[in-house]
């Protein structure tokens, strides 16, 4: 090689050498969750992503579980509240199942709730666009299953003590 043709080589590949090694998102593993229905008594273990695809068969089984108990009505689940759930998971530590309270609602059940609920039950809920979930886990204190979800950033937090869940959400993050 010729002394002009080392240069550019050198010179070109020199922005490249300069730049951090950027770590890319390897795949971990199968992602499973557990879920025990608490008005519908249904359970749920599914494999829900390969590592690498989220699998069809098994986000189907999800969007029933988590239907409108009341109206039967069927929505997808958004799959970034299956991995959020996951990373919760992760956070706690938890062994168990998430015990679900409400997972998608249609537009009836959610204006039904909104009159008759007893307040909290936002006119646009993200339940209407299986973007949410209201859950609690048996081994997992419920300040504690908040503080994670709200350590994780990854959509709104809401606390509900006296009604012993929290509302984990994909949309912006907040918190009440």
């Amino acid at each position: 090689m010729d002394r002009r043709r080392f240069l550019r080589t050198v010179m070109t590949a020199a922005p490249v050498l300069a730049l951090p090694t950027v770590a890319t998102a390897v795949p971990t593993g199968p992602r499973v969750l557990r879920f025990a229905h608490l008005h519908t008594a249904e359970t749920l273990e599914v494999e829900y992503m390969d590592g690498v695809r989220y699998l069809p068969d098994a986000l189907t089984a999800v969007n029933r579980l988590l239907r409108d108990f009341r109206t039967g009505d069927v929505h997808d689940i958004d799959p970034r509240l299956l991995d959020l759930l996951h990373a919760l998971k992760g956070a706690t530590g938890s062994g168990q199942p998430f015990e679900i309270i409400s997972g998608y609602r249609s537009p009836k059940t959610n204006a039904m709730l909104r009159t008759h609920g007893g307040g909290g039950v936002a006119s646009g809920s993200l339940h209407m666009r299986g973007q949410a979930i209201d859950i609690r886990v048996a081994d997992v204190r419920l300040t504690d299953l908040r503080e994670a979800a709200l350590d994780l950033a990854r959509g709104g937090v809401g606390y509900y003590p006296s009604s012993n869940f929290v509302h984990v959400d994909t949309g912006r993050v907040r918190r009440w």
